[in-house]
């Protein structure tokens, strides 16, 4: 499986080296009044898409480690009441 997943990735890999070696040009952007910027295609994309895709990554990593505390507070929790010894009565025998 993990043969597959490596493969993959690499096939990712060589798509977007190809996409970008073919359309390696420059647009011209008009940001303000007589503001111009050439930038080339690639690095568009993949400024664009790190704008969609970083503010994702960032909430996923937020809710794991969130889930994560809490987690551990579950388990130190449950490591605590099996920690303790049960009650006992004055006849010596465990309360049940």
């Amino acid at each position: 499986m993990h043969f597959l997943k490596t493969l993959f990735w690499v096939l990712v890999a060589v798509l977007v080296v190809l996409f970008a070696s073919r359309n390696w040009a420059d647009v011209t952007l008009n940001l303000w009044d007589d503001i111009q910027a050439d930038v080339k295609i690639p690095v568009l994309l993949l400024v664009f898409f790190l704008i969609g895709f970083l503010p994702t990554w960032l909430l996923m990593r937020a809710r794991l480690w969130s889930c994560r505390r809490r987690l551990e507070a579950l388990e130190r929790t449950r490591a605590s009441v099996l920690a303790a010894p049960p009650p006992v009565e004055e006849s010596g025998e465990p309360v049940i």
